[in-house]
């Protein structure tokens, strides 16, 4: 029987798997003489390694988190038609311009993910998006799927596409100033979740993972576990421990690098339609449970997802996580939970402007202190206590 050897996956990581050892064929100059076969290999380290590091641990800085904008076009148009305005281009890069340009906006987040529209887009002025987030220290990111599409197989389930030509892409995005990336898939517990599904979702996440990194992309690993169904918190929890289990294993077998990677999980809690609501601390106390059993703390950052809850809860949700020390930041990265007053304050109109630039601040601020562990919900508007779970909700 052949005897088992220890492979380390990644240069800079402590994960270490078991896996028996293998022969070449006869003849085979790489044969190896079986007083060597326990051995340790290395992953060598890429170009970007060290670049990958330091922007995982720029985005991961205290206070900030992440402002997501990278809604496809069709969402985008759903928002704008909520407040009248037709979805044009002209519409989606005013309001973006709005969010981007806000003054001080860099005090409270680190990065901001835009759709690969307005990557390319600059202000009514004629500077480059990339550039006015750089000038306030906000790292350029990208949406690089290509959405959702039926899992053939599967229990009416979903996997995501954009693994072709994603390196091309990949790297001409960095040329125009992107340093990281995000990838969403979904798991639905009320639809199994099939084993297929998970799978599924784990081995497209870290195949796109690690082309990000090949192109000195950050890769924000996202496999976002629907708030739809009626199910327990419980329920919810061995769910997302099996996900996360199946990520981490597809990870390393890609030989991501832990360190230049951030996660964007959801938060633990029960499904959107269950009888009784679980508070801020139930959620902090189910989500770290399942995040220390799971994630290794080699991974700089747990950059949260809002997924339907209100302004309010998720930054509650995220306060109640902070109140003693993680072995990872654990931040934002919120659309609809820093957007919702935001667009509503607007309503399209340029006199409107300032006065939503300031309702971001106050959601942006809110987010940060909630990170800090230091957040109060004293004050806050009824408008931003208002949830947004939308069945069946795409992006």
């Amino acid at each position: 029987m052949a005897s088992s050897s220890l492979v380390k996956l990644n240069a800079s990581s402590s994960s270490w798997i078991g896996q028996q050892s293998f022969n070449q064929r006869s003849g085979s100059s790489c044969r190896l003489p079986v007083s060597n076969r326990r051995v340790s290999v290395v992953r060598a380290t890429g170009s970007y390694t060290d670049e990958l590091i330091k922007t995982a641990k720029t985005i991961a800085s205290p206070g900030r988190g992440i402002l997501a904008i990278d809604e496809s076009n069709a969402t985008a148009g759903k928002r704008l038609a909520s407040i009248g305005l037709d979805n044009t281009e002209a519409n989606r890069q005013a309001y973006r311009q709005l969010l981007l340009t806000t003054p001080g906006l860099g005090d409270y987040i680190s990065g901001s993910i835009l759709f690969e529209e307005t990557l390319f887009q600059s202000t009514t002025d004629g500077k480059k998006f990339v550039d006015v987030l750089r000038d306030q220290n906000i790292v350029p990111g990208i949406k690089v799927d290509k959405g959702l599409v039926p899992l053939p197989g599967s229990n009416n389930e979903s996997w995501c596409q954009g693994l072709d030509g994603l390196a091309s892409r990949s790297a001409e995005y960095y040329k125009q100033g992107a340093r990281f990336a995000k990838w969403r898939t979904v798991v639905s517990i009320p639809c199994g979740p099939s084993a297929l599904a998970v799978k599924e979702a784990a081995w497209g996440l870290a195949r796109y993972a690690a082309i990000s990194q090949d192109n000195g992309l950050v890769p924000i690993v996202e496999p976002e576990i629907l708030l739809d169904g009626d199910h327990p918190i419980e329920r919810t929890l061995e769910v997302a421990e099996r996900v996360w289990a199946e990520v981490f294993y597809y990870l390393a077998e890609n030989n991501v690098v832990f360190e230049g990677i951030l996660l964007k999980p959801s938060m633990v809690t029960p499904g959107a339609e269950h009888k009784e609501k679980a508070t801020p601390d139930t959620i902090a106390k189910y989500t770290l449970t399942m995040l220390k059993r799971r994630v290794p703390p080699a991974v700089p950052g747990i950059m949260f997802l809002s997924g339907g809850q209100s302004e309010v809860e998720a930054t509650l949700n995220l306060h109640a996580m902070n109140q003693s020390p993680n072995p990872w930041h654990v931040s934002f990265s919120y659309a609809r939970a820093l957007q919702n007053t935001v667009l509503k304050t607007w309503q399209g109109r340029p006199e409107n402007v300032d006065a939503a630039q300031r309702a971001l601040l106050i959601r942006a601020k809110a987010n940060s202190l909630a990170q800090l562990g230091k957040y109060s919900a004293e004050g806050e508007s009824e408008e931003a206590k208002k949830g947004m779970f939308v069945k069946g909700y795409t992006y």
